[in-house]
């Protein structure tokens, strides 16, 4: 692996950045996932949907292989091209896949998950990512946001997964602010003032972070809550 692997921004991003509150609780989520992975796989193979630059296959180095997938022809990083409700790749293929931040682009879901489900092996993974809300960012579509619940819905009747666990990655508080940040960053960008907009956004993440840390109602998921983004861990039985 090169000593500098790209996307460090999706690993380490800047309090400043208007992604910062999806990257960094998806990175730490997934760094800790890859340690499980390895404590207990071992040996094992990588599916990375959507996988752009692999930005986080640093923490999953550990795999006997590692495999891209996307639908851009031009991402020379993408090791097959396919979308995902139409994965190129063998039945039951994967102990670990990724699927981060690409459900919501989706034009079938309940097909793509379908699919998450057919290429993981047996006791195998499915580590997935996407939103509850966030504003309108065609890529080069954008068509759904989910509830917890909605989540746990789309994938149990989907597959005949063994275990299915939706926790919303962060609380209340860093959803507001996030939302927030995206707008005051684009006002101050605007006005030609992005220094202002970065020091704002900045301000706004650390308000809402320290918020949810401090306030344990502001993670749960209950009538009322609203979520920036979900994390979805799904097992095959073996």
């Amino acid at each position: 692996m090169p000593v500098e692997w790209p996307g460090e921004g999706h690993r380490r991003p800047k309090r400043s950045w208007v992604t910062y509150s999806v990257r960094r609780h998806l990175s730490a989520w997934l760094e800790q996932e890859a340690e499980s992975a390895t404590a207990d796989f071992g040996r094992y193979r990588v599916l990375d949907i959507g996988c752009g630059k692999k930005p986080y296959y640093p923490y999953l180095a550990a795999a006997s292989e590692y495999v891209g997938v996307d639908v851009d022809i031009d991402n020379p990083m993408a090791d097959l091209l396919g979308p995902v409700e139409d994965l190129p790749v063998e039945d039951n293929s994967f102990e670990v896949v990724l699927c981060t931040q690409v459900l919501e682009h989706a034009s079938d879901p309940d097909r793509a998950v379908s699919e998450l489900y057919r290429v993981t092996a047996p006791g195998g993974r499915v580590l997935a990512s996407t939103h509850g809300v966030q504003v309108y960012h065609p890529a080069p579509a954008d068509h759904w946001r989910w509830t917890h619940s909605g989540l746990e819905l789309l994938f149990n009747r989907n597959g005949d997964w063994e275990s299915v666990s939706v926790r919303p990655a962060g609380g209340i508080a860093t959803c507001l602010t996030a939302l927030t940040g995206i707008y005051v960053d684009l006002l101050f960008r605007r006005a030609h003032l992005p220094p202002v907009g970065r020091g704002l956004v900045w301000l706004l993440n650390t308000i809402g972070s320290g918020l949810d840390r401090r306030i344990p109602e502001l993670r749960a998921t209950r009538p009322g809550s609203i979520f920036l983004n979900y994390h979805v861990v799904a097992e095959k039985p073996s």
